[in-house]
C-alpha cells in the first residue's frame, strides 16, 4: 500500500507535465494534439467543462477576460473548488492520512443542477 501521499503528488506532477505542454499550445488555434471534448463531438453542445482547456492557456498567459469568456463557471466556480480539494487532499496527504471529501445527496443534487444550468445557458445564450 502506497503512502496516502503519492497519489495527490502523482496528480500534482501530471498537472505540472499538462501545463508545461499546453503553455507553448496555444488552443485557440488548430493543429495540435490537445483531446476534443467526447459530449461536445457526440452532441455538438458545449459541456459544463468546455473552454477549460483554452481558459487554462489564458489563465497561464495572464488574459483573465478571455479565461472568462472561455468558460465563465468553470473559472470562478470550479477553479476554486478543485484548487481547495487538491490543495486539501495534498495537505492530507502530506500528513500521512487519507483524504475521501463527500458532497452527500443534496450537494450531489447541488452540483449537478449547476452544471445543467450552466449547459442550458451557455448552449441557448449562443
Amino acid at each position: 500500500m502506497s503512502h496516502p501521499a503519492a497519489p495527490p503528488l502523482a496528480a500534482a506532477l501530471a498537472a505540472v507535465g499538462g501545463a508545461v505542454y499546453l503553455y507553448g499550445t496555444n488552443p485557440h488555434e488548430p493543429g495540435h494534439w490537445l483531446p476534443r471534448c467526447p459530449f461536445n463531438w457526440a452532441t455538438g453542445l458545449l459541456c459544463p467543462a468546455c473552454g477549460g482547456t483554452r481558459m487554462a492557456y489564458d489563465l497561464m498567459h495572464g488574459d483573465f477576460a478571455a479565461a472568462l469568456h472561455d468558460n465563465a463557471a468553470l473559472l470562478l466556480v470550479g477553479l476554486p473548488a478543485a484548487t481547495y480539494l487538491s490543495g486539501r487532499w495534498l495537505y492530507e496527504g502530506l500528513r500521512g492520512r487519507r483524504y475521501r471529501p463527500r458532497l452527500g445527496k443534496r450537494g450531489t443534487a447541488a452540483v449537478l443542477a449547476g452544471a445543467v444550468a450552466w449547459v442550458a445557458a451557455r448552449n441557448l445564450a449562443g
